[in-house]
């Protein structure tokens, strides 16, 4: 993910359709600058190493740095300086060498040409290599990071090499191995001329499917509508043009052992438009039902086809289209004024590469082609305090979307968009939407395609600032004055579509210092067809002969919390929070107390827990070495928004790789290859309970632990009227607030906002105070 130039943006009210986003990426260039424009030189991290000479001594602590040249197989070898953050997103040249390497290390040419690469993702290091980057070797430089030292630090000259780690599919054994390869190394000479880097190790994972790429969903279209009994079903109904239909490939998840990942495979969903001339006519308005398919994946052909029952398509609704004015047979709105935003100083925040300072925070921006945005290392300057660490990495590693509907297809309707697709895969490109308002610094995000070639999203993540209402406010009803301070709130977030349905997660800082999780959903309903005269008591009738069935949205929300730890110190606890009310008698004898009541959470059994509204439940991340003025040990609460649980019977067939929607609080002790939920692979899994469910089951001690929470929030869907043709933005997240964490409010350093006031405009008249009484109108 490379940064990009600061733009202002503004609304796109004239502005065409925008492209979709596969038309958007472009092939990356490898000597593409990425470098922020207009950022000073003197704050380019390798330019500023040379200001610290004197805080490293080089000690040969890393083997894999401690010589400058080696030979592999007659090539010369130079080992290159470490120039990018360990946690920087890979370039677009980093993923083209390490594509290269992995395919050249194929032991026989057709091995070679059946490798499909479905991830190639930055290989993390561990906490200690990322504190001695940021303490030494990157700015803003922070010594006190690393841990004191008899007789000082003890800094190796250069940073382990980075590494990647990809997820190739062999198209051909239909096997699934992960490589690891270090970066660091270019071949002086090697076959055509191109760098290549290191293998370090590969493994084939047995009894697995990868995430479907995009490629292969164009190519299962193209199979289906070829398939002769599928052009004679869909002749059947009305339908000889294909080039009308639209075929959504779906991951086959794990219903039965037919469903074993020894094939990979795939059921569409299908879908028709009409005759009409609107490039943008919402094709999901007719659902074609009554027709079973079953595609291989693999090799590309039609397993099984049946037309089970010849449901007529719904007719064309005059209200199905969601583009604008009269494409849709309808008027746009003529009094609605331009808002502007601008901020002719330019934003508040500073950014150096993928380092983001604003207010008293700083972060990391990153991004995999599975979670989408990454937020590294989160921590606020807390005056004579210094950097305060609050978590070390947040994500959204999951999401599922189970369907209420028994009926087929839509009981196999069951998506885990992170895991089958891809969240940061299926990212939009934000260079010409109205996605973000103001003054914006965009990042775009690099990855992998199917063949292994380097695609680029454009503007994938947008970060701006955006005012937030009030912040606080008092007034002295005494003398008439009034103190106010307005909100303002840094937004990081990005935007992807999964067939039907757009998801936005944004990340939310706020100047008082509490984080808001967000996210958006919206986009066009998945709907079934009804024959004449039938209803569905699973969903709702929307137009003739159609309807959208119940379903639930769940995200799994990832945090790796620090909260005043330095990294990889194990010096955090979580305690559960509920208001109990007083027993009657003597402590109570008005009846009306009520007090927050405290449980540690001691062990990851312990912490599977679940939200309560009615006792304001509530979750304390604490520091156990560190205190408030009051002796109170420091934290960040988690504080749940509206959330559920899954509307499904226990051994509902999702359920067995979604054991983590089970209950919404989920905590563990920091294990490194501890990452997804439902395990990586959760297409086609024949495991039950794997991820989560299977790690607690260690039942680790908490008490004093480098804590991880996983928080699942979700909404259940009963869809309206309202809803169709377009789903209005609908809102679900969390916060992370601080608890003790601060002396005081951070709030009350906030510059006042200039107020104006026109007492002629509303009618009011100010009134004098007199003795300390109002005076008489």
């Amino acid at each position: 993910m490379a940064a990009t130039q600061e733009k202002a943006t503004p609304c796109c009210l004239d502005a065409a359709p925008a492209k979709s986003s596969a038309l958007l990426r472009k092939a990356s260039d490898p000597m593409r600058d990425w470098t922020v424009s207009g950022s000073d030189p003197s704050q380019d991290p390798i330019r500023n190493r040379a200001a610290v000479p004197t805080l490293i001594r080089p000690i040969e602590t890393l083997p894999a740095t401690s010589t400058n040249t080696t030979a592999t197989k007659g090539i010369p070898v130079m080992l290159r300086a470490q120039t990018s953050h360990p946690l920087e997103p890979l370039s677009a040249a980093e993923i083209s060498v390490a594509v290269a390497t992995v395919r050249a290390a194929g032991a026989t040419p057709e091995v070679r040409d059946s490798m499909r690469f479905v991830e190639v993702a930055l290989v993390e290091p561990d906490k200690h290599v990322v504190a001695l980057a940021d303490a030494y070797f990157f700015p803003p430089f922070q010594p006190s990071l690393l841990p004191r030292t008899k007789g000082g630090p003890m800094i190796p000259s250069k940073l382990p090499p980075r590494q990647a780690r990809l997820v190739v599919y062999n198209k051909k054994s239909n096997e699934t191995s992960i490589w690891i390869v270090e970066l660091s190394e270019v071949h002086a000479a090697t076959r055509g001329g191109h760098h290549r880097g290191k293998v370090i190790s590969s493994k084939v994972v047995p009894d697995v499917q990868p995430p479907m790429d995009a490629m292969e969903y164009a190519e299962c279209e193209a199979v289906v509508k070829d398939f002769p009994p599928f052009r004679e079903a869909m002749k059947k109904r009305g339908i000889e043009d294909m080039d009308l239909v639209m075929v959504d490939p779906w991951c086959a998840g794990y219903h039965s052992e037919a469903d074993a990942p020894s094939r990979r495979l795939a059921k569409p969903l299908i879908f028709c438009r009409t005759e009409s001339d609107c490039p943008m006519e919402n094709g999901y308005a007719r659902p074609v039902e009554g027709i079973h398919v079953l595609v291989d994946m693999q090799n590309m052909v039609v397993l099984e086809f049946e037309d089970r029952k010849l449901v007529p398509l719904p007719p064309a609704d005059p209200l199905r289209n969601y583009t604008p004015g009269e494409t849709r047979g309808g008027v746009d709105r003529s009094d609605v004024k331009p808002l502007q935003i601008i901020q002719p100083e330019g934003p508040s925040f500073r950014v150096n590469g993928h380092f983001v300072e604003w207010q008293k925070w700083n972060f990391r921006i990153g991004f995999t082609s599975k979670e989408g945005l990454v937020i590294y290392s989160v921590a606020y300057i807390d005056g004579s305090r210094g950097r305060r660490p609050v978590a070390h990495r947040l994500s959204f590693v999951e999401m599922v979307v189970p369907y209420g509907d028994p009926n087929a297809p839509h009981y196999r309707k069951n998506a885990f968009d992170a895991g089958e697709d891809g969240l940061g895969k299926n990212a939009h490109s934000l260079k010409k939407g109205c996605d973000c308002l103001g003054y914006i610094k965009y990042f775009d995000a690099h990855f992998t395609n199917f063949t292994g070639g380097v695609e680029t999203i454009e503007n994938c993540v947008c970060l701006h600032e955006e005012d937030h209402g009030i912040l606080w406010k008092h007034q002295d009803w005494r003398t008439g004055l009034a103190e106010v301070r307005r909100s303002r709130r840094l937004t990081v977030s990005f935007i992807c579509t999964v067939a039907n349905y757009e998801y936005g997660f944004y990340w939310h800082f706020y100047q008082d210092g509490h984080i808001e999780a967000e996210v958006k959903l919206t986009g066009i309903l998945s709907l079934g067809a009804l024959q004449p005269g039938e209803t569905r008591k699973y969903g709702t009738t929307i137009a003739p002969g159609l309807y959208a069935p119940v379903h639930q949205h769940f995200f799994v929300a990832r945090m790796d919390m620090a909260v005043d730890s330095k990294p990889g110190e194990t010096f955090n606890q979580v305690v559960e929070v509920n208001v109990k009310v007083e027993e009657p008698g003597k402590n109570n004898v008005h009846n009306n107390a009520f007090y927050a009541e405290e449980k540690l959470l001691k062990s990851e059994l312990q912490a599977m827990r679940d939200c309560n509204p009615l006792s304001a439940r509530h979750w304390i991340v604490r520091n156990t070495r560190n205190v408030n003025r009051t002796g109170q040990l420091t934290g960040y609460k988690l504080v749940p928004g509206s959330n559920c649980l899954p509307l499904a019977g226990s051994e509902a067939k999702f359920l067995r790789r979604a054991a983590f929607l089970k209950h919404n609080l989920w905590v563990t002790s920091y294990a490194r290859d501890e990452v997804y939920p439902g395990g990586e692979f959760p297409n086609q899994n024949p495991r039950i309970g794997e991820g989560l469910a299977t790690w607690v089951k260690k039942n680790r001690s908490l008490e004093e632990a480098d804590i991880v929470l996983w928080y699942v929030f979700g909404v259940t869907h009963i869809p309206r009227l309202e809803d169709w043709p377009v789903m209005p933005v609908e809102r679900i997240g969390f916060t992370l607030m601080p608890h003790g964490f601060f002396n005081c409010s951070t709030a009350v350093d906030v510059p006042p906002n200039t107020c104006d006031l026109d007492l002629k405009d509303n009618g009011m008249t100010a009134k004098p105070i007199q003795n300390g009484l109002l005076a008489k109108l």
